[in-house]
């Protein structure tokens, strides 16, 4: 029997089991940008079960403390981060707000829920990161409103190369609780996945641009 005792490779092997993350390099999933992916993840699923919440809001936790002594607030992104922002905040005892998107449109117009002092030393919680884009957006908006960043808290990250760069020029540290590398580990002891679909999803990982690990 596989050896789980990694917390990578155990919140890998807990995605996998609710179905939180598709491997499916026979019928690539179409992202929203038009890329073609043999992995689709939705931790949103980790709220609908009970042991997995558990496991995953604890882990975040873990990585606050951990990582981020200094921490006052958790944001949240909007809207997957929300609701773990606020669970792992009622761990640590911290207060908790979340980003929107955009600006509302009607009353005082916010983009930042919740009270945020300035100066206020912040953790943002986010899902899974894949390019960064969208965490970054939130870093930005946060720190324009005078937070201090300490850095990212998320679920799961493809360890894609552009997102690790953004993160880098964002001067933005992110710790997740589980990657890529440690999910294809499980997916192939575990039979889900073959060594074969393994190297063609890190080969997909490396360069999303490049369709060659398709038909490989």
């Amino acid at each position: 029997m596989a050896n789980y005792n990694s917390l990578d490779k155990s919140i890998a092997k807990a995605l996998l089991s609710i179905k939180a993350v598709f491997l499916r390099p026979e019928e690539p999933f179409i992202w929203a940008s038009g890329i073609k992916s043999p992995i689709y993840c939705d931790n949103r699923l980790t709220l609908s079960d009970v042991k997995v919440r558990r496991e995953v809001e604890a882990g975040l936790a873990e990585i606050v403390k951990t990582h981020y002594p200094e921490c006052e607030a958790l944001m949240g992104t909007s809207t997957a981060g929300i609701a773990h922002a606020a669970l792992t905040a009622e761990i640590l005892g911290l207060p908790m707000g979340y980003v929107r998107s955009g600006a509302k449109d009607h009353g005082r117009g916010n983009q930042i829920e919740g009270r945020l002092e300035k100066g206020q030393k912040v953790v943002v919680i986010e899902d899974l990161i894949s390019t960064g884009g969208s965490v970054i957006e939130v870093v930005n908006v946060l720190r324009d409103a005078g937070a201090e960043v300490l850095g990212i808290a998320s679920i799961f990250t493809y360890g894609m190369q552009k997102g690790i760069d953004r993160l880098k020029e964002a001067n933005v540290k992110n710790v997740s609780l589980s990657n890529l590398d440690a999910l294809l580990e499980v997916a192939v002891e575990t039979g889900y996945i073959s060594e074969t679909d393994k190297e063609r999803i890190k080969k997909f990982r490396d360069n999303p641009a490049d369709e060659s690990w398709i038909n490989a």
